[in-house]
């Protein structure tokens, strides 16, 4: 078997390698910090989570916080556990 076998091409993007990191040790984290931490726009950052979200590997949640929108994101069971094989074949790669 190869060892790039388990690397998943979905997380290619440093972008959504950045975000599905710091939704794996966070419980939830909401579009304006998300944006701040990855110093992104908000365009760009919009297409990343909508191709991580429709993979399953995030989950959105929308409210209303006084007369503003927010929207928070969550790291599903099956974005934790495919982020961990890649991360764990990027470190067999690495070694």
């Amino acid at each position: 078997m190869s060892i790039i076998t388990n690397l998943n091409k979905l997380f290619d993007s440093r972008i959504r390698l950045g975000i599905m990191s710091i939704l794996s040790v966070n419980d939830s984290v909401d579009f304006s910090t998300m944006k701040e931490l990855l110093e992104l726009t908000d365009g760009n950052l919009a297409s990343h989570l909508k191709a991580l979200e429709s993979a399953n590997y995030i989950q959105t949640t929308k409210q209303f916080i006084g007369r503003k929108p927010n929207t928070k994101y969550q790291i599903s069971a099956l974005g934790k556990r495919d982020f961990k094989e890649h991360l764990d074949a990027l470190e067999k790669l690495i070694r």
